[in-house]
């Protein structure tokens, strides 16, 4: 049916009660019932919500298709059903969809269509996410790369480009997926307008033309938005059903929620159970116990609720996020969900199925389990052929100085930045920033390490007796894909420029790139030998199995560096030695009988050419040790000796988010918070999340943000690392050490902020639910050189 009559009612409707906009909502899914296209109703109504007209709680759990083998969906949907949820989120991700330009995708592992059509198969109803943005650790959050080629591109904003972008993107998934609503018959109960903008901005019109393509786009159901908890205010419409996303202490989120939505049925977007893991961070594991007695006090009060994740699974290929300011995330995609990265379930998923079961709807029963998939042991194999990166280069692209990847219509991979340094002393080589990670080699020799996780965007160079060839091999890793450092342009950005003493020259003349993007028509040109011990410099690696059953495995990388793994021609996996995952997890599915190709891009080399398959993986196995370029916390000296702190206060007590601003404000590249007690008297520092505000009131980029000091951090009992703080992400933490050692106040943060600064402000989020270390009172200080590093 035609909705586009109700638009400009629904545009001016900021006066209107929710029940007279929901109203209209529902008229839309009656009139297609009139029109005999539906054979069940959904709508919101006053305080419930309803399907047929009766009482309808959504126990829902987030299942993302792409991170799943296609050969395995209906499984993970029977898990789902099991577990006694009713329905599931079908999350799409534009670059998934449209990874080139104008080029839609929708077929194998992604087909959005089959998902729905088996889930409905399975007895499950469907909430749809389409974005434009989605976030969930996926590579840019799902924006697709080729946005960025616009020098001054403005996501998730009214920038026309962006906004022409994402309705050519909507109306392509109401073509595909509109004839699966429920008033047509399908399983899509809802649909989400964007994904927790809030966050990201306050631009209600902004909120409204999306949600207007989605209607353009013949979306008639009712139309939803989800927002953490701290910012359900900002970009908020009458004219949306509005959700609340939290990890723990649910009557707070609600409470919150009540606050811009006084009327209509309860719902949690995201309850979390667990976390995702991060590379040099320890693996993560949810509080089972509080995450089954938050769930009861929704079930009990009938509010309704997706588990984020219900089923992780795995983000193949290179489709893993970072977290800002950057931190990326690992292949795993385990999130400890009630079922775990490759289908099993265990206690969590037990204890989780009985609540439920005491729950359940009139006329309502829950399946057994279906029967896990098995798991099988391969034995060790060395992989005997290599392909010398350096050898294998593509045409290069010729240019006059170094851009961003995207510039050159490149989204993933690597590539290899050469030019012909002159004869001339030692020096030391300059990039203003690198995106994310640099090798540099001299005539072929290796002789430094770029590092976006520290800012280390130097190295040194030996004297020059001639001409010499520099090349700057950079790796990506995912887009970031939360806050405004979605702006995530890869390689390198700005001047590279020689220091000679006090001489500094920019770096001019041909340069050639060469686009490593790691794709089918990459794999398929390389020369390979069989000499494993030949060139020097990163290789691609090459080797075959056996298997003995078409059964899951996980590859044991333990013996390899840094790099990517394909078996049988998919992308399996980034890897990392430093952990915490020590596995990729290889789907049975994908086997063949007989040989099984394995292909390895190791950056770094491996200690053995050896791989094999493990019948359980290994998720929580760190080891800093062999970080090339540590990231971890800058260990250093405050200096804030015979210096008045800028601002003293007090935090008030509970979990309400703080906006402080300062009498005027402060400048310098460096802020300190130092933490002088907390409210409940124990020795604990917390802090979910630290914003600093400009004098338009705005969050500050942390794009150019470190951590330059903590006193104190546990990494042993959990993750409570200082960059939690600054990430992003209100459901993990920073957490001064408990597990070990209980150092008492003060506890001191220090970031450095990258430059030079205006700060009029700060937004502090405590802690959520009844937990240690919510500060009371405190000191700042902002200034230059707060820290100086220890040689």
């Amino acid at each position: 049916m035609d909705t586009k009559p109700l638009a400009p009612i629904l545009r001016n409707a900021a006066s209107c009660s929710l029940a007279l906009l929901m109203a209209l909502a529902n008229s839309s899914v009656a009139l297609a019932q009139a029109e005999g296209q539906s054979k069940h109703s959904f709508s919101i109504g006053e305080k419930e919500l309803l399907l047929d007209g009766k009482t309808f709680q959504i126990r829902c759990g987030e299942l993302h298709f792409a991170r799943v083998p296609k050969e395995y969906w209906r499984h993970r949907l029977q898990l789902c059903k099991a577990m006694g949820l009713n329905a599931v989120c079908a999350y799409l991700f534009w670059n998934l969809h449209e990874f080139e330009k104008g080029k839609y995708h929708w077929e194998g592992q992604a087909d959005a269509a089959e998902f729905c059509k088996l889930a409905q198969e399975e007895g499950l109803w469907v909430i749809l996410r389409p974005g434009p943005y989605a976030c969930a650790e996926w590579d840019g959050g799902g924006l697709p790369w080729w946005l960025l080629k616009k020098p001054d591109m403005a996501l998730r904003s009214r920038d026309p480009d962006f906004m022409t972008a994402s309705r050519a993107w909507l109306a392509e998934v109401g073509r595909v997926l509109g004839p699966m609503q429920v008033s047509k018959g399908g399983p899509i109960l809802m649909a989400q307008v964007e994904n927790e903008y809030g966050f990201y901005g306050k631009d209600a019109e902004y909120m409204g033309m999306m949600r207007q393509s989605m209607i353009d786009a013949g979306f008639d159901i009712p139309l939803f938005a989800c927002n953490p908890t701290g910012n359900l205010h900002n970009g908020k419409r009458d004219d949306l059903f509005n959700v609340v996303n939290f990890g723990s202490d649910p009557q707070t989120g609600f409470k919150k929620l009540r606050e811009v939505q006084p009327t209509g049925p309860l719902m949690c977007g995201e309850f979390y159970p667990g976390w995702f893991d991060t590379w040099g961070a320890p693996h993560h594991l949810g509080n089972t116990d509080r995450y089954l007695a938050d769930l009861e006090y929704m079930l009990k009060e009938g509010a309704s609720f997706s588990i984020y994740m219900a089923h992780g699974g795995t983000s193949f290929g290179m489709w893993a996020g970072a977290d800002r300011p950057f931190k990326p995330d690992t292949s795993s995609y385990d999130y400890d969900a009630p079922v775990s990265e490759a289908g099993w379930i265990g206690e969590k998923f037990d204890r989780t199925r009985n609540l439920m079961s005491r729950y359940l709807l009139p006329g309502e029963t829950i399946p057994d389990p279906p029967a896990p998939i098995p798991a099988q042991e391969i034995a060790g194999f060395a992989l005997t052929e290599t392909a010398a990166v350096f050898q294998n280069l593509p045409q290069p692209v010729k240019d006059s100085a170094p851009r961003h990847m995207e510039a050159y219509d490149q989204g993933h991979g690597c590539a290899v930045y050469r030019v012909t340094l002159p004869a001339g002393p030692a020096a030391t080589l300059h990039i203003e920033q690198l995106h994310d990670f640099g090798w540099v080699y001299l005539d072929g020799k290796e002789v430094g390490i770029m590092d976006r996780r520290s800012r280390r965007f130097q190295v040194r160079l030996p004297e020059r007796k001639a001409p010499a060839q520099l090349d700057i091999l950079v790796e990506t890793m995912g887009h970031v894909n939360f806050g405004t450092e979605i702006h995530d342009r890869k390689g390198i950005h700005g001047k590279v420029t020689l220091q000679e003493g006090s001489k500094q020259t920019d770096i001019t003349g041909e340069w050639s790139v060469y686009p490593l993007k790691l794709d089918e028509a990459l794999l398929a040109s390389l020369k390979w030998k069989s000499d494993a011990a030949g060139s020097p410099g990163p290789k691609f690696w090459r080797g075959s199995f056996n298997a003995g059953k078409k059964a899951d495995t996980f590859l044991d990388l333990r013996n390899w560096g840094k790099g990517v793994v394909w078996v049988n021609g998919h992308c399996l996996a980034r890897y990392w030695n430093i952990g915490p995952t020590q596995t990729a997890y290889l789907p049975g599915a994908w086997l063949k009988e007989g040989a099984n190709e394995v292909v390895i891009l190791d950056l770094l080399g491996p200690a053995k050419p050896v791989l094999a398959g493990l019948a359980k993986p290994i998720l929580d196995e760190l080891h800093p040790d062999l970080d090339f370029a540590r990231k971890g916390t800058k260990k250093g000296e405050l200096v804030l000796k015979g210096r008045d702190p800028d601002l003293s206060a007090s935090f008030a007590a509970g979990a309400e988010v703080q906006e402080v601003k300062f009498k005027k404000p402060l400048t310098g590249s460096q802020f300190v918070l130092e933490t002088l007690n907390a409210h409940d008297g124990k020795p604990y520092a917390a802090i979910a999340e630290l914003d600093l505000l400009d004098p338009a009131g705005n969050s500050i980029s942390h794009a150019s943000w470190t951590i330059a000091y903590v006193d104190s951090e546990e990494m042993v009992g959990e993750d409570g690392s200082a960059s939690n703080a600054i990430n992003g992400q209100t459901a993990d933490f920073w957490h001064s050490e408990w597990k070990s050692a209980q150092p008492n106040f003060p506890h001191t943060l220090v970031i450095d902020l990258g430059k030079t600064t205006e700060i009029a402000g700060m937004r502090y989020t405590p802690r959520s639910g009844n937990n240690p270390g919510r500060i009371k009172d405190y000191r700042v200080y902002v200034g230059d050189k707060l820290v100086t590093e220890t040689k």
